[in-house]
């Protein structure tokens, strides 16, 4: 059998076939991490309540999500393409959800106003 034929990694000067990243980096996003969550459970411990609390719990979450996937799933170092891919759908996605609630809010007003003169 020949082993040359197989498909190989192709080096390039601005890629290389594989590129290790130094332990550090993981490990110092595993401390922020750590930070992240200890900052979610002080806003329970601390009774945080409201909006503070969503709006807290939220971005700790959505911190701690984007970390682990620009870091452990590797999309720090992908293609912009590929990022863009996976970002932009979600991102499209929440803006519709949030021109939805605006218009949603018109119409129960609206609704409200109308049906209250009917009556």
């Amino acid at each position: 059998m020949n082993h040359t034929s197989q498909s190989m990694p192709v080096e390039t000067p601005d890629h290389p076939a594989h590129k290790l990243h130094p332990i550090g980096v993981y490990l110092k996003v595993w401390g922020y991490l750590f930070i992240l969550s200890t900052m979610s459970y002080l806003v329970d411990y601390f009774h945080i309540s409201g909006i503070a609390r969503w709006l807290l719990i939220v971005t700790f979450m959505l911190l701690k999500a984007g970390l682990i996937v620009a870091i452990f799933m590797h999309m720090a170092w992908e293609r912009l393409a590929l990022v863009y891919a996976i970002l932009v759908p979600p991102l499209c996605l929440a803006v519709l959800v949030w021109m939805m609630t605006i218009e949603s809010g018109y119409t129960f007003w609206t609704r409200i106003l109308f049906f209250d003169q009917a009556g």
